[in-house]
């Protein structure tokens, strides 16, 4: 399912498109400001969104074999929680 498809299941709740698009953006702009702001998104019967920070480490270039550093980042991380798990089991 893409975003679109996802927007026209919403709207069959909603009253129209329009709405349901701006719900969707809603949902999905308001975890991704949180997850900026180095917190998580808990959704209870759903998952966790997060923040995973990744360390400094040595990488290789694998068509040189050169040695290289692989810079630190922070990268977002998605951990479903049990009544999820369980529904797709």
């Amino acid at each position: 399912m893409n975003k679109e498809q996802l927007i026209n299941e919403v709207a069959q709740v909603l009253s129209t498109k329009k709405e349901a698009r701006a719900a969707v953006d809603s949902v999905f702009s308001t975890i991704k400001q949180t997850l900026q702001n180095d917190e998580q998104v808990t959704i209870i019967g759903f998952g966790t969104f997060k923040v995973d920070h990744r360390k400094a480490r040595k990488g290789r270039n694998p068509q040189t074999g050169e040695e290289l550093m692989i810079e630190a980042k922070k990268v977002p991380k998605f951990a479903p929680g049990k009544a999820l798990k369980d529904a797709i089991a």
